[in-house]
């Protein structure tokens, strides 16, 4: 026997147990190995994975330390990339133990949902008697001050307990089975040597010999030992070892034919060669009979090194179960205490993980090391019972057999934006029903039981009896959509234009335009719709004069050419850095630090708020802003009455500033990208700036004093104050940082590096390889970018590029030049502004943007002193300001769809939007108009 045999032999039994226990915990086994997604046809690899019945190659030594030297450094590897998460971000911890824990011990690991619902609670007390002792007269005779480490102490302390209890008792089942096992491979070894197997870990150099196995004949041949009939009594009752055992025995009666067939022999024999045939066929029954006693035997070694190869698998399952039992409590310790000491402001965590949790039993060094070494046993074991001591197979084909470990990683802002747009669908807020009359009303969903739905008929009468067709043929989506290609077909038909191509240009944007503001079809539909009918009714020309017709294989290049354009990489640029700065919270934590400057009064928390929202908006897009804001305001919206006026102006502050905020920098929002596509030549983003910062500055502030005087937040109202990460920044943060704002200095700096880059779209591959070709950000990330925003904005530049090439934007813009002739630049851009207004607070602000800012170019270009960027740029920032109602942009949406989490009420009802959101418009109306018109007018842009 080996030494390390020796070695893994020498542990004490720990407890004995009867022979029912033993079937118990087997049975158990076998139930958690079919958990664990093993497969059920495991008894067919038994057959070639036993080392004395096959002949793997032998591995060196050197092999073995190359493995070791590679598995230290992927593990250190691992830990270090482990390491940097955790700073880096919380992950979703409550999941990771609802979907890591073993199933049967599912009670007994840490509570985290319950301890982090006792956080919220003790927050809500803190403040509550904060709020009292501000107030002498309210406050009680007898203040119940209880210290909340106290309180949270003991429940930790319970936790604690119940976790030690356990672990201690599972720890002395498994490590028992361990010396049982131990037991029965000494037992199993000894058996095979004595019958001349020479150990299990040199049975590969061996044929099978019946010999080795017995000696003598049946009186003589040994019994088995007992270890060896308990083994093979654990043995599966599976159809594969049925077959195997039936394929073992079945050589028997082959042979017996085989050896008894009678021989050749004529009449001429005398009666000595008959004696003699007779002795031949006697010798070889003998040896037949030998045979059969050697095959048994060979049978029974075998299904007992079968049932020795699944206990050790099974052993070393249950080891890795409880060494990840040990990791998984000790950082829902770690995780629930930074989370204690982050919400209430203590410092709780480094005391209590070094003075009680460290200590206890389970989560001593000493503990999770001993675990370790078990683990190193059994795949030494099977190392020698199953690849022939190869203790790299042994540790492959055992991890084989364990779950993989699930880690929730923190989303990027558009995964969460993907989740509210399915929310907002479920909640059937302003969304029709779809075409072919699926209700997105929840309350209508088919749900488990219910028979399945058939279409929904509707009767009718007629002289031959009742009729019945589906509801959705005549329902409102329908009948809208059918007046809508009735419109398309009218204008195909009757004359309006001198030439074809643009008669069928204006068919086709008055059919686009009535589909995007009706939405009977999904606007990125539409928009994928443009390219076709542009090909189909032919309405693209030359470029060059006399600008003929293009035939349908020209025209596609063409208008598919349109659609892809450096605005869709600028537009994908500013979604990759408002992914990387959300998923790795860096926009998050830089707006705790300005917002835990702001204090506890409620009208300088809320202007505060309205400058944060509008600031992200800059750079993370007014669609994903609100996302990030609302986060944040969760600790003060969850200590606010239910129907407080502070909750109320915090979320409609947030949305509007956000609005606001869309119009701050040319990737703040889709429409601003759209207006640099259309204004040539493109104005900087300095100009920009110029131009949009005082605007947004002096509209957020009216806002703000509007919301105070409507809301009236500051009467009784107690703020918590937001409390700034503490944890210094990672490198990874610091790297996309530095990407960050290398990539808006470039922007800004565009047009006087124009000969080196080109243009902007250029500048935004830069944070596209380097945060994706690093892995920050990954193909899920990729995948969860808002691609019908960037269709949206891919089919109007198409549709712009048609309707001007077809020549239809150039007559109608000259037939309303000629209708505003003698009007000053300032008079066209009041009626524009207010125009573009009024569209875009009924249909999406970009969708506006679309329909109108080509053209208001086209009039600007026509006029007696020519200013179209100027026309442009006005209508671009009137855009983002329509928030009149909850569907008017994407932060409203995402506002009214806020709720109470204690009651499950909504914060804001749509009142809430027209008697704020439509004064706001109006407020950034005439600032836009008067000091927006004079900033431009400086600028000369």
């Amino acid at each position: 026997m080996s030494d390390s045999r020796k070695e893994t032999a020498a542990i004490p039994p720990l407890s004995a147990r009867t022979n029912t226990e033993k079937q118990t915990q087997n049975s158990e086994n076998r139930n958690r190995n079919e958990k664990n997604g093993q497969s059920s046809k495991e008894g067919q690899s038994d057959a070639y994975e036993l080392t004395g019945f096959n002949h793997p190659p032998n591995h060196t030594t050197a092999d073995d330390d190359d493995f070791e030297a590679r598995e230290a450094r992927r593990l250190a590897k691992r830990v270090e990339k482990l390491a940097r998460r955790e700073e880096e971000f919380e992950m979703k911890f409550s999941h990771s133990i609802q979907f890591n824990a073993v199933p049967d011990w599912s009670s007994h690991y840490i509570a985290y949902s319950n301890l982090k619902k006792l956080i919220y609670q003790l927050e809500k007390n803190q403040n509550q008697q904060n709020a009292q002792t501000t107030d002498a007269e309210a406050s009680p005779l007898l203040a119940g001050n209880v210290d909340p480490d106290q309180i949270f102490t003991r429940a930790l302390d319970v936790e604690l307990e119940k976790i030690s209890s356990f672990y201690q008792i599972k720890e002395l089942e498994i490590f028992s089975e361990i010396s049982e096992l131990l037991s029965q491979q000494e037992e199993y070894d000894a058996e095979m040597q004595e019958n001349g197997m020479e150990g299990s870990s040199d049975v590969h150099d061996h044929p099978r010999r019946p010999s080795s196995f017995y000696r003598g004949n049946t009186r003589n041949a040994r019994p088995l030992s007992t270890a060896t009939r308990s083994m093979t009594d654990d043995v599966d009752d599976s159809d594969e070892e049925d077959d195997e055992e039936t394929a073992l025995h079945r050589r028997k009666p082959e042979a017996r034919r085989s050896m008894t067939a009678p021989s050749d022999v004529d009449g001429s024999h005398g009666q000595e060669d008959m004696w003699n045939s007779t002795a031949e066929l006697n010798r070889r029954s003998s040896v037949a009979a030998y045979d059969d006693y050697a095959n048994e035997a060979f049978s029974l070694y075998y299904s007992s090194g079968i049932s020795l190869k699944k206990n050790t698998v099974s052993v070393y399952v249950q080891l890795c179960e409880l060494k990840s039992f040990i990791q998984l409590n000790q950082t829902g310790f770690r995780k629930v205490l930074k989370k204690y000491d982050k919400i209430l402001d203590r410092n709780l965590r480094e005391k209590y993980m070094s003075q009680t949790v460290a200590p206890s039993y389970v989560f001593r060094p000493s503990t999770i090391k001993h675990v370790e070494e078990n683990i190193g046993r059994m795949e030494t074991i099977y190392a020698d019972v199953v690849t022939a001591g190869d203790l790299t197979l042994a540790k492959k084909e055992l991890r084989l057999h364990l779950r993989e470990h699930v880690v929730w990683e923190r989303n990027t802002v558009w995964r969460e934006m993907i989740g509210i747009e399915r929310k907002a669908q479920a909640a059937n807020m302003g969304i029709r029903r779809t075409l072919l009359g699926a209700d997105p009303d929840p309350s209508h969903a088919r749900l488990q039981g219910d028979d399945e739905g058939l279409a929904d008929l509707k009767g009718i009468n007629t002289p031959v009896g009742r009729m019945y067709y589906p509801a959705w043929l005549f329902s409102s989506t329908m009948l809208v959509l059918l007046l809508i290609i009735s419109i398309f077909i009218l204008l195909l038909i009757v004359p309006i234009m001198a030439n074809p191509e643009q008669q069928n240009c204006l068919a086709m944007l008055v059919f686009v335009s009535l589909l995007w503001a009706t939405e009977v079809i999904p606007l990125f539909v539409t928009s994928l719709l443009i390219p076709f009918l542009c090909v189909i009714l032919r309405v693209v020309r030359s470029d060059d004069a006399p600008h003929h017709r293009l035939g349908a294989k020209p025209a596609a290049a063409y208008i598919f050419a349109a659609m892809w354009t450096p605005v869709i990489m600028l537009l994908l640029g500013g979604f990759t850095i408002a992914a990387a700065l959300s998923k790795y919270d860096i926009a998050k934590r830089i707006a705790t630090l300005v917002l835990s400057k702001a204090g506890t009064r409620p009208r300088t928390v809320l202007v505060t708020n309205m400058f944060v929202a509008a600031f992200a908006s800059m750079w993370i897009s007014n669609v994903a802003a609100p996302v990030l804001c609302f986060s944040i305001i969760q600790p003060m919206l969850r200590n606010l009455p239910s129907d407080s006026n502070m909750s109320k102006a915090l979320i409609l502050g947030i949305a509007l500033a956000s609005n606001v905020g869309g119009m701050l920098s040319p990737i703040a929002s889709p429409q601003n990208i759209i207006a640099l596509a259309i204004m040539s030549p493109q104005p900087s983003w300095a100009i920009w700036f110029f131009i949009a910062i005082p605007v947004g500055v002096i509209s957020l502030l009216l806002i703000w004093v509007l919301l105070l005087a409507s809301f009236k937040p500051g009467k009784g109202t107690t703020i918590v104050a937001v409390r700034p990460v503490k944890d210094p920044f990672s490198g990874i943060q610091w790297f996309i940082s530095l990407v960050t704002l290398a990539t808006i200095v470039l922007w800004c700096v565009s047009h006087q590096l124009e000969h080196v880059l080109g243009d902007m779209g250029v500048v935004a591959i830069i944070p596209l390889v380097l945060f994706f070709g690093t892995g920050i950000l990954t193909k899920e990330d990729f995948n969860n970018f808002l691609w019908t925003i960037i269709i949206l904005a891919a089919g109007g530049l198409a549709l712009g590029k048609a309707v001007n090439s077809s020549g239809l934007l150039h007559t109608i813009a000259a037939s309303i030049t000629d209708a505003v002739e003698g009007l000053s630049l300032y008079s066209v851009l009041v009626v524009f502004a207010t125009l573009i207004l009024v569209v875009a607070t009924f249909i999406s602000h970009t969708v506006a943007a679309l329909i109108i800012l080509p053209l208001v170019h086209s009039v600007g270009i026509g006029m007696e002193n020519p200013h179209p960027n100027l026309l442009v740029m006005g209508g671009a920032l009137m855009c983002s300001a329509a928030m009149g109602l909850p569907t008017s942009g994407f932060p409203n949406m995402t506002a009214i769809m806020m709720e109470d989490s204690q009651t499950g009420q909504r914060y804001l009802q749509v009142k809430h939007f027209i008697s704020r959101g439509v004064p706001s418009s109006v407020l950034t109306l005439l600032v836009v108009i008067t000091v927006g018109y004079g900033a431009m007018l400086i600028s000369n842009i």
